[in-house]
């Protein structure tokens, strides 16, 4: 075998040995997790004149979970039980050790510096504002980098399902960089909730697919009519996405409309006192 063909079947052999379904439902649900927060978030938000106490600390909240979750990921991906242990290489020919592991490790490292610049921007404010935008842009971006170089010498399936993840990943990228010039734009956040909510859901959706981790028949890596239908199911997501922020913004304009009528009736009531 030539010296490149056994370069490939090693990193295959690296790949089948560190991927599993864990490493994809865990930041699936990390994305999920915050897509479905932000798509009910934002429109009481946007549809509020005032936001009372109780919600901004339910804010701030939200961005220590964001600072402090990230960090629990790359200590996960790098201390379970076949992880590199902070290892980078190792042995006489200083081999990688799990660069796969690395890879989300980095991923949530960036995540983890927006999260930090997040609380920061909410603590104080010398800090300018759309900074936090912009490092969320970055670390989404940093993702969208890593995965495209992830899926290098992979089965074409393999790569097929990935290369979807990277149109959701890069299209929040963009929209986010937007927030930092278009502050609070209802739009651009709802379409960003979208895009996080999709990353969620395909994130299992790979994990399904190339693992079975319920069992059934393997996938079979080389039919074009798989490729076809993963493609097609990819769009069912984003579809599904897009219901989820209607029916959120829905009861959330349902919820704001019978607080002010309630708010009216007890304005009424006392003076008719």
């Amino acid at each position: 075998k030539s010296k490149e063909s056994r370069g490939i079947l090693g990193i295959k052999e690296e790949v089948d040995r560190m991927a599993n379904f864990k490493g994809h439902a865990l930041p699936g649900s990390f994305f999920l997790l915050f897509g479905l927060w932000w798509s009910v978030k934002y429109p009481l938000q946007y549809l509020s004149q005032k936001l009372n106490k109780k919600s901004h600390r339910t804010h701030y909240f939200q961005r220590k979970l964001h600072a402090l979750g990230c960090p629990a990921g790359m200590l996960a991906e790098q201390f379970v039980p076949d992880g590199p242990h902070l290892y980078l290489y190792s042995g006489e020919k200083r081999d990688w050790v799990k660069l796969m592991n690395w890879q989300h490790s980095t991923m949530y490292l960036f995540y983890g510096l927006s999260g930090v610049v997040d609380v920061l921007t909410y603590m104080f404010q010398v800090v300018p504002q759309g900074l936090d935008r912009l490092m969320l842009s970055v670390a989404v971006f940093v993702e969208g980098c890593l995965f495209y170089y992830h899926v290098l010498h992979r089965p074409m399936l393999d790569q097929h399902i990935h290369s979807l993840l990277l149109i959701a990943v890069f299209a929040g990228a963009c929209s986010i960089l937007l927030e930092v010039f278009l502050r609070d734009n209802i739009i651009l956040v709802m379409f960003r909730a979208s895009m996080t909510i999709v990353q969620g859901t395909w994130f299992w959706q790979i994990g399904v697919v190339l693992f079975q981790p319920w069992g059934g028949p393997v996938w079979d890596e080389n039919d074009h009519s798989n490729i076809m239908f993963l493609t097609m199911c990819f769009f069912w997501h984003w579809a599904a996405s897009v219901a989820i922020l209607t029916v959120n913004y829905t009861l959330a304009y349902c919820t704001k409309s019978q607080l002010n009528k309630q708010m009216q009736n007890s304005v009424s009531e006392r003076h008719g006192h």
